[in-house]
Order: structure tokens, then C-alpha cells, then sequence
């Protein structure tokens, strides 16, 4: 019989024990978790949003709490069940051809899995020694995805942020760091008896931009609003006089923000005429994608975003049309040293003083986060085992059935189709013959409330104009046309129900 030394591992004990940890309990109870979810992807059934109370939902979920405060409680399965079932009824069903209405989408399963385990081994992955499969497919992930949008591959760098606010926070902070010296460490003292700092942005840019503005103190009354053509773009004739009259105004504008894939229109800017106008004023050029640079990857959709490779920087959220869990936002800089200017820091504790091949992965520097989860696993493992062409269906047929949806729209006399889709993102209004101008606003929002509560289909709201739409963003391929039309049923016959309730409101 062989002693244990000392020093052995073996013989150190097994420290505290506790069921919580206990890796048979972990089966058990993923072995619930799986069974249920198998269930809940099965079920195609159309389904909007079971809308619940809050204080109801928080009885429910008190319920469902130990009482137990001395002691750790004891495992109870049944609790466990009532948790997932509750977590799973109570959320939007992203699964199910009743869902319309919003810009994340269902995951593709296996990324789920991946996200599963990504939690259990809890790597955080902004340092290499930390998380070094992460680090490393980052690396792979970005060299992939270059490949559409055409930098120089020795020059080019991505970082992953958690979410596309951050990754437009980020590159901002890049470009104003990299057009205005000293701001980062003197602040707007930096810049006393000089023109104000200003982003030059399209009217209706995603809210991110503007709090941006805001947290970097460059103030969201120094954002210069382009003027849109009819399509919802910035339009590049009227951005130069816009952009003359804010240097009138004394502002210097030092980065000017495209969209490829608005959240109201799912717009996409013209991006090579307007890297052409920030070259010609020495402008930092990016382009929040957060929803439309998936298009990238597919050869009949890549033409949207032309001019890609002439700008600076890059959002592109893949939780959205890329399928995988929230959140998973890859930031990419067409100039490695300048993703280097965004934040300028020493802290021993986390960057090393001698760098080596391994620091060589770390991102830390380059983003906000320190602990940050490793989401490119799930982009990365669904790009390992399925290639892209998986992506580029999806996305093809998503758009494909938006143009269909939009095709339906102008054959109904009673609804007006805003704009020609551009991608998967479609605004439209129930417009009966007869309406008066002024009810057409607030007939929209009362829809939209109307069939959210009923509970088949669950569909988004924007302003156009001043005057509210209804939208339609198409993420789930299990929708089809046919779908699209039972939705333009209920949409008339809850419009028509408002109205005669309005009419016989106005006889009593």
C-alpha cells in the first residue's frame, strides 16, 4: 500500500462538502432543465407574450423561495420545475411563428448548450491566462469574419463587448481619443478656447449613440442630427451643408456614425459615399451594424453594406442575426493601434508589465470590461460545426419573407406599407378609408397594446414621422407568409373593434 506524502493532493481532504456543488445533483437537475427546454422547442403552436402582473409573477415567485434561513435548505425538485416552467411561460416565445416584434431572436440550440457550459466553467475572458480557448477563437472568429469586411488582415483588430451600446461606446471613446489628444487625461480642459467637440450622427440614430454623448462628456446637444432621405439613410447631399453649418457653430466634429440596419427602418446607410465626406474632413468613420452587418456573410446581401472596408469601425451584434445568446457584440477597428487609444490605463493587478505570447491575447485593455463572459464560444462552436452558409440561409430567408410581408401590405387597401424593406425589418400602419389624420397616431398604439395583450403575436411600435408604425422585425425562419397574413387579420379585425368602440363612445 502506497503512503500519501504530505504534499500529495490526494491527502489534502476534501474541504467543505455541500449538495449544491455535488456533480451527480448536476446531472439530475440538467437532466430537468433539458427535458423541459425539448419541450419548449418542440412547441410550434403561434404565441405572442402571456403579459402576467407583476405583483402576481412575485407571488408566484415567492412561492417558489425557501423559508429555510438557518441552515442551507434541502434540495426540493418540484421547486425546481416550478422555477424553469415560470422563467420559460413568463418570456417572450422567440420560438414561435407568433413572435414579430423584436430585434434578438431563438438561439440556435446548440449554442444554448454552449452558453451552458460557458457558465459552468466560468472563464472571464478578457485575459488570456483566464479564459485561453475564448482568447484564442476570438482571434480565429475575427480573422473569419474580416474575410467580408475586407481590412488589411495584419493591420485589423476585434474585441468582444457585452452588447452593441458598449462596442458604440468604445469606438467613440477610440475616435475621440484618437482626433482630440489630451481629452483623456485633461478632460474638456483639454480643449478650452477651442471649438466644442461634436459626433455627427443620422436623425434618427440608435439612443446608444446619443448616451454616449453623454457619459463621455461630449453632451447630446453636440450631436449633429443628417438629415434622412425617404428610405430612412442619411443623405449625403444634405450632410455636407449640415456639417458646414455645425463648424459655423463652432463645433468640430470628429467622427461621424453610420448605421447599417436602423432599429426604426432597418436602414442602411450609404456607407461608401459617406467614408468618401469623412476622409475629405478627416472624420472617424463608424458603423454601428449592431443589426445589419450579418448581412455580410451572405453573397446576395453583402452589397448593403458597400463601402464597409473604408470605415474605421464596426458594431456587429451576433445575438442578433447571427442566432446565439444575448449578449455576444463584436467590436472591430480597422486599425489595431488605434483600438489601443480608446482607453489609456496601468493597474498591476491585471496588465503585465512584460508582455509575452499569452498577453499578447489579452483584451482587457481594449474594452470597458474586466470580468466579461466568454461569449464568442457560442458564435465560434456554431461557425466550427455548421460553417457560415448556416447563417447566410437563415438571414436569406428572413429577408426574402419580409419582402413578401411588405408585397402583402401593398395589396390591402386598408394599411399603408411605410417603406420597402431592406432587410428583415418592416414598418406599416392599419389605415382605413375614413380615418381623420389626428387618429391615426393613437389608433397604431392601441393595436399594438390590443394584440400583445391577446397573447398570438407579439409585435414592436415605432414612431415615423411623428406618427406611430407598426413593425415587424422577421428573426424566427419558422414564420412564413402565411403567418404574416393571420397577423394582418387580427391587426383589422382589433383596428375595426377600436374604431366602433370609439363611434359608439362619441353616440351615447
Amino acid at each position: 500500500m502506497t503512503e500519501s506524502r504530505p504534499n500529495d493532493p490526494a491527502s489534502a481532504g476534501s474541504g467543505l462538502l455541500l449538495e449544491a456543488f455535488d456533480p451527480q445533483l448536476f446531472r439530475e437537475t440538467s437532466e430537468t432543465a433539458l427535458a423541459k427546454l425539448e419541450k419548449h422547442l418542440s412547441d410550434l403552436s403561434i404565441r405572442g407574450l402571456e403579459l402576467t402582473d407583476p405583483s402576481t409573477l412575485s407571488q408566484a415567485a415567492k412561492a417558489l423561495m425557501t423559508t429555510e434561513r438557518e441552515r442551507v435548505a434541502a434540495f426540493d425538485e418540484e421547486k425546481l420545475a416550478g422555477i424553469i416552467d415560470l422563467y420559460i411561460r413568463t418570456g417572450i416565445q422567440v420560438h414561435s411563428p407568433g413572435y414579430m416584434g423584436r430585434q434578438f431572436s431563438g438561439v440556435v440550440p446548440l449554442a444554448g448548450v454552449i452558453d451552458f457550459v460557458s457558465s459552468v466553467v466560468n472563464q472571464p475572458a478578457s485575459f488570456y491566462e483566464a479564459a485561453q480557448l475564448p482568447n484564442a477563437v476570438e482571434r480565429i472568429m475575427a480573422d473569419e469574419l474580416n474575410k467580408f469586411i475586407g481590412w488589411d488582415p495584419a493591420r485589423f483588430t476585434m474585441v468582444t463587448t457585452s452588447g452593441g451600446s458598449l462596442a458604440n461606446l468604445t469606438a467613440l471613446l477610440a475616435a475621440r481619443n484618437q482626433k482630440l489628444p489630451g481629452y483623456w487625461s485633461e478632460g474638456g480642459s483639454a480643449l478650452r478656447g477651442q471649438p466644442r467637440p461634436a459626433i455627427a450622427v443620422g436623425a434618427d440614430v440608435h439612443y446608444s449613440v446619443a448616451r454616449a454623448a453623454g457619459v463621455m462628456g461630449i453632451g447630446e446637444a453636440q450631436l449633429v442630427r443628417l438629415p434622412l432621405n425617404s428610405r430612412g439613410q442619411i443623405c449625403v447631399a444634405d450632410a455636407r451643408p449640415a456639417l458646414d453649418a455645425a463648424e459655423r457653430q463652432n463645433l468640430k466634429v470628429f467622427c461621424l456614425v453610420a448605421s447599417a440596419g436602423s432599429t426604426s427602418l432597418g436602414a442602411f446607410d450609404p456607407i461608401d459615399e459617406l467614408a468618401l465626406l469623412a476622409r475629405e474632413r478627416d472624420l472617424w468613420l463608424h458603423v454601428d451594424g449592431a443589426h445589419g452587418a450579418s448581412l455580410l456573410v451572405s453573397d446576395t446581401l453583402r452589397e448593403k453594406l458597400r463601402g464597409i472596408d473604408e470605415a474605421d469601425s464596426l458594431t456587429w451584434d451576433a445575438h442578433k442575426m447571427m442566432f446565439v445568446p444575448a449578449p455576444c457584440t463584436m467590436l472591430f477597428y480597422r486599425d489595431k493601434e488605434a483600438s489601443r487609444t480608446a482607453f489609456r490605463q496601468k493597474a498591476s493587478y491585471v496588465f503585465d508589465e512584460e508582455p509575452d505570447v499569452y498577453t499578447a491575447y489579452d483584451s482587457g485593455g481594449k474594452n470597458f470590461e474586466c470580468t466579461k463572459r466568454p461569449m464568442i464560444m457560442t458564435l465560434w462552436s456554431l461557425w466550427a460545426m455548421y460553417g457560415p452558409a448556416l447563417f447566410a440561409e437563415k438571414i436569406e430567408y428572413l429577408c426574402q419573407l419580409t419582402e413578401e410581408a411588405h408585397g402583402i401590405i401593398r395589396a390591402e387597401p386598408d394599411f399603408e406599407a411605410i417603406h420597402r424593406p431592406e432587410a428583415n425589418i418592416l414598418c406599416f400602419r392599419y389605415h382605413p378609408a375614413g380615418i381623420r389624420k389626428e387618429e391615426v397616431h393613437r389608433l397604431q398604439i392601441a393595436i399594438r397594446n390590443s394584440v400583445k395583450l391577446r397573447g398570438n403575436f407579439f409585435i414592436s411600435k415605432v414612431n415615423v414621422d411623428g406618427v406611430a408604425a407598426l413593425r415587424v422585425v422577421m428573426m424566427n425562419h419558422q414564420v412564413t407568409a402565411e403567418h404574416f397574413r393571420m397577423l394582418i387579420s387580427e391587426i383589422r379585425r382589433t383596428g375595426q373593434e377600436l374604431l366602433s368602440e370609439e363611434a359608439g363612445a362619441e353616440t351615447a
